[in-house]
């Protein structure tokens, strides 16, 4: 099963038993980028429990191996809580995207939030691998730059955005280079 399915199908279940989760970070980032970047995990924020958890990824045939940590013996995903509340920084949010896929509908972030997820550990932690993800997903979804630029003026990073900003006018005149 690909990220987007297993996604759907854990996201699905969760939602039948009660529990709101948002699929986020590098999962995020493998589906709206096609997997030019693939994660190994899949990252649901949630506020519920672990006991909630422990019993509705057991239904599904998830073991839990650590404190946040699930996995299947025929699923080539693990799937992690963190804690929430869904943020990206310093930002609050609570309005997210649904994806159809096989196995159910998953709630995640948009792509404009996984963008500002993904650049939040650029700034955050100069994860460069971060800011390729997040051009990866810029360049294929329509994305609200005046909103990321001024959360990453929030932030206190208008200068990271603008590096931001320029690796995607780079690879955009890379590719018209080609052409």
């Amino acid at each position: 099963m690909s990220a987007a399915e297993v996604a759907s199908l854990v996201s699905d279940h969760l939602e039948r038993q009660g529990i709101s989760a948002v699929l986020s970070g590098g999962a995020a980032v493998s589906i709206y980028s096609d997997n030019e970047y693939e994660s190994g995990d899949l990252d649901f924020v949630t506020s519920a429990d672990m006991c909630r958890l422990d019993e509705a990824m057991r239904e599904l045939g998830f073991q839990r191996r650590s404190d946040r940590h699930f996995e299947h013996v025929e699923c080539d995903f693990f799937v992690e809580f963190p804690p929430g509340p869904v943020m990206v920084g310093n930002e609050h949010l609570r309005v997210f995207a649904e994806l159809s896929a096989a196995g159910g509908v998953v709630r995640m972030l948009t792509p404009t939030q996984c963008v500002k997820d993904r650049l939040a550990a650029f700034y955050h932690w100069n994860d460069r691998q971060c800011l390729d993800q997040a051009v990866m997903v810029a360049r294929r979804h329509k994305v609200d730059f005046a909103d990321i630029e001024s959360w990453s003026r929030d932030e206190q990073h208008a200068e990271r955005y603008a590096e931001f900003r320029a690796q995607l006018k780079r690879l955009a005149r890379s590719a018209r280079g080609r052409s």
